[in-house]
């Protein structure tokens, strides 16, 4: 099987400079270190953004920094972009307050098969254990099973998968197009795959199912989704949510590119490589 040589690492952010120092806290302990990081910053404020560039981590990291104008939740533009300025073979795309494990890229690099993109999972954290993570500069990661078997009785954790690891298998793959469990805080796919599908669809605006699109899309390109769960779980801090005033538009459309067979989007990838509004930062 072939595996990537190179992967990028593609996290989206905004204003939330303590989680994403997190995020980029654990990749520096990540067990692979083959892989190149670039924040895609959906408009965050000055402060937000001066703090990631100065820290220890990113410094670290050498990662890339993409910042767009903010107009609002452009959760898939901005990662588009964040494509734009990447360099490796295989893409991992999360989110900026999802906490992965030290064996996060080297499961993905594992994971990785021609033909198939991984959706991976997520342990959902409450508010109180997210508090006081951020507050007290806690490590998620590489923590002993009884301190989450703690968490877990006192609700702090959603469940233990981050404990368990399983190998590949058939028993992954997902030959049909499913809603549930789309994650794309945690999802890996090959860059030929995502040129192919031309990317995320910008045209979706608001919170909702941008993600799912992409995988429906992917799906309708002949790929089948390889299900990540016990390998490359990440720890979700806890937030609050935001607005769904576009999740029933957003739907709408999902649901209209079923009947279709649709593999692009109405504003892909493309569009975005050329902004004069992007500011692209390289450290290192």
């Amino acid at each position: 099987m072939h595996h990537p040589q190179r992967i990028s690492v593609v996290i989206t952010t905004y204003n939330r400079s303590d989680a994403l120092l997190q995020v980029l806290g654990a990749l520096c302990l990540q067990d692979d270190g083959d892989f190149e990081v670039v924040v895609a910053d959906d408009g965050s404020r000055p402060e937000h953004v001066q703090v990631v560039l100065d820290s220890q981590a990113a410094q670290k990291l050498k990662l890339v920094h993409v910042w767009h104008p903010d107009v609002g939740f452009t959760a898939s533009r901005v990662r588009n972009r964040g494509v734009c300025a990447s360099s490796g073979e295989y893409l991992v795309f999360m989110d900026g307050d999802c906490v992965p494990e030290v064996d996060f890229i080297r499961k993905h690099r594992q994971l990785a098969q021609p033909g198939f993109f991984v959706n991976g999972s997520r342990v959902m954290l409450s508010e109180a254990l997210t508090q006081s993570v951020l507050q007290q500069h806690h490590t998620l990661c590489a923590k002993p099973w009884w301190r989450w078997l703690i968490w877990r009785l006192r609700g702090d954790a959603s469940k233990l998968t981050g404990l368990l690891r399983l190998p590949d298998g058939a028993y992954r793959d997902q030959r049909d197009f499913k809603w549930k469990g789309i994650r794309s805080c945690n999802m890996g796919v090959w860059r030929s795959d995502f040129d192919v599908v031309n990317g995320f669809d910008e045209s979706f605006v608001g919170w909702g199912h941008e993600d799912a699109d992409f995988v429906l899309r992917l799906h309708n390109a002949g790929l089948q989704r390889k299900n990540g769960f016990c390998a490359t779980e990440v720890y979700h801090l806890w937030h609050k949510e935001y607005s769904r005033s576009q999740e029933s538009v957003n739907a709408a459309t999902v649901r209209a590119r079923m009947q279709s067979g649709q593999t692009l989007p109405q504003e892909g990838f493309t569009n975005s490589c050329n902004g004069p509004e992007v500011i692209v930062r390289r450290l290192g």
